[in-house]
């Protein structure tokens, strides 16, 4: 069993130069390669997120400004609305004081003519009275003439 020992021994004395090459190699990996790249990974990632970040919050500035826009598009069209209704009421108002003075003027356009034609009509009826007068007078010497003109010139 010595003589395994031995071999042992001399196994692990010969891989002791191996590990150590291997430990180095191990550190020289750590801080040549791994630790820049975690580093260079970290940055990435903290500058990936960086942007999801700002591309999140530049969306919400943008909707929050969409918003204020359509607020405003609804704002301007109530106001169009308004001022369409201001107008449109104007416009039925002038058309009921146009309807109302021309209904006026009718009314006094009638009221004339109602005068006009009872004037006509005592003015038709004086002449037609006139009329009746000369037509009764004629209508009855007409009548009257022919029994005048019978009568004998003596008077009998």
């Amino acid at each position: 069993m010595d003589e395994i020992l031995q071999q042992l021994g001399g196994l692990l004395l010969g891989s002791v130069p191996t590990i150590i090459l291997v430990v180095l190699l191990y550190a020289v990996y750590n801080l040549v390669l791994h630790r820049p790249l975690v580093k260079i990974l970290a940055e990435r990632r903290a500058k990936t997120e960086g942007a999801v970040e700002r591309a999140r919050a530049d969306i919400a500035a943008a909707e929050g400004r969409t918003a204020e826009y359509e607020q405003r598009l609804r704002e301007a069209r109530m106001a169009l609305f308004k001022s369409q209704e201001g107008r449109r009421q104007a416009a039925l108002q002038a058309r009921a004081a146009a309807v109302a003075q021309a209904r006026l003027k009718a009314q006094a356009q009638v009221e004339q003519a109602q005068t006009v034609i009872e004037r006509d009509t005592k003015e038709a009826k004086a002449g037609l009275q006139a009329e009746i007068g000369r037509l009764a007078s004629e209508i009855i010497r007409t009548v009257l003439r022919p029994a005048m003109a019978q009568r004998p010139a003596g008077g009998q």
